[in-house]
């Protein structure tokens, strides 16, 4: 590659914001202020240069999938328009969550195992680095072929561990955020016999292409076999400390639940629903992630701490773009706007350190030897920032405007 540099922007390093000339050559930061030797110079006047962004966790690809209930996309279409966003959007690294489940349709084992070929065989044509997130349902026995293959991958996979089949037997007289560890044996179940229960699952029937009472008929089942999930978890999270896989768990309400991932090698807690889980998380030295739009809404729509509040208290280090991939860029915006940090340490949110809880050391900084993931934003004073060019390992992703390289 054709050496060039980056000159004349307001650069987000780890703790400040300095004018400073940035080298890139072979796909990465070779110098700050170092010597231009001949090298191509792009003018970044006006512009901020930031670490591209390292989304941890984000399932926005499903709607590329399925725009409409019960209309499935091409996935080659799906992932190339998905590939196109995450660049437009700032992101260079990318870790789809993608739910595997006993569920039929979208996230059926089938569906994702035909996604994650597509998405390698399209690799040498993305423009981003796309991952995958095996978002196991934790019931969905049958996934583990797909599991054991996925994480022999050239891009090693993180595993969220995923429970939402006991999350929808809890009683309804418990709230969400409240429920108990769910392998406990003694777990309040609710009434899941009758039109009552099939109602609630009118949505998630919808999702996997059967009737609500198909859909009730096929969780019951799944229900039925429970006493197998705990041996399958413990045999997951073992395929994936030998795979070295970033792991996480996801929406846990009791330290119990974090207690039991962590000792399993699960380091990341993925959206804790409540502050005490997120506290004996931070305590224990996990990483914490919540969802960007929770930042940008200024809240949780179904009522779990507001990740602007977690961020200002230290009980956030990721911000991740969940169902919604401009949401990261926006509640950076918000939450400098709001005054909770300053720039360089809200950058490292969505930056720095997603890349080093996934094990990615080679990306999220600023700095030489680094791989050179780059965004450069039009961000005029009291306007949300655009991203006018994303660089992926020094390659262009993304361009509004004519820059040379």
């Amino acid at each position: 590659m054709t050496a060039f540099v980056i000159e004349g922007a307001d650069v987000v390093l780890e703790d400040r914001i300095a004018p400073v000339a940035v080298r890139v050559e072979d796909g990465r930061i070779t110098a700050l202020d170092g010597p231009r030797d001949g090298a191509q110079t792009v003018d970044a006047r006006g512009l901020m240069l930031a670490p591209a962004l390292v989304d941890i966790h984000g399932d926005a690809f499903e709607r590329q999938m399925m725009p409409r209930p019960g209309v499935f996309f091409p996935l080659d279409v799906a992932a190339l328009e998905t590939d196109r966003q995450l660049a437009g959007n700032g992101i260079a690294t990318a870790y789809h969550a993608l739910t595997i489940s006993w569920e039929p349709g979208l996230r059926s084992v089938a569906r994702g195992e035909d996604l994650i070929e597509t998405i390698a065989a399209l690799e040498p044509r993305l423009a981003v680095e796309n991952r995958v997130q095996l978002r196991w349902e934790t019931f969905c026995f049958e996934a583990a072929p797909l599991i054991e293959k996925a994480l022999g991958a050239a891009l090693t996979p993180s595993i969220a561990f995923n429970d939402h089949t006991t999350m929808a037997m809890l009683h309804p007289d418990i709230r969400l955020q409240d429920r108990p560890f769910d392998l406990v044996e003694t777990y309040p179940v609710c009434d899941f016999e009758g039109p009552r229960f099939e109602k609630a699952m009118e949505g998630r029937a919808k999702r996997s292409g059967v009737t609500p009472a198909e859909f009730a008929g096929l969780l019951r089942d799944r229900w039925a076999q429970r006493g197998k999930v705990r041996a399958a978890i413990e045999t997951v999270a073992e395929q994936g400390r030998a795979a070295a896989a970033p792991m996480l768990s996801h929406d846990d309400t009791q330290t119990e639940t974090r207690d039991f991932y962590r000792n399993l090698g699960a380091r990341i807690s993925e959206f804790p629903m409540n502050v005490p889980v997120a506290e004996a998380a931070r305590t224990a030295g996990d990483w914490i992630v919540y969802g960007a739009p929770n930042a940008v809404r200024g809240g949780s729509h179904i009522g779990s701490p507001g990740a602007a509040d977690m961020v200002a208290r230290g009980l956030c280090d990721i911000l991740a773009s969940d169902y919604y991939y401009p949401a990261m860029l926006s509640a950076v915006a918000r939450l400098l706007s709001d005054r909770i940090a300053p720039l360089p340490a809200l950058w490292k949110l969505v930056a720095q350190n997603p890349a080093e809880a996934s094990g990615l050391a080679d990306r999220g900084r600023i700095a030489p030897g680094q791989r050179a993931d780059l965004v450069l934003l039009d961000w005029p004073e009291g306007q949300p920032p655009a991203p006018v060019l994303t660089l992926c390992h020094g390659r262009v992703a993304h361009a509004a405007r004519s820059f040379g390289i």
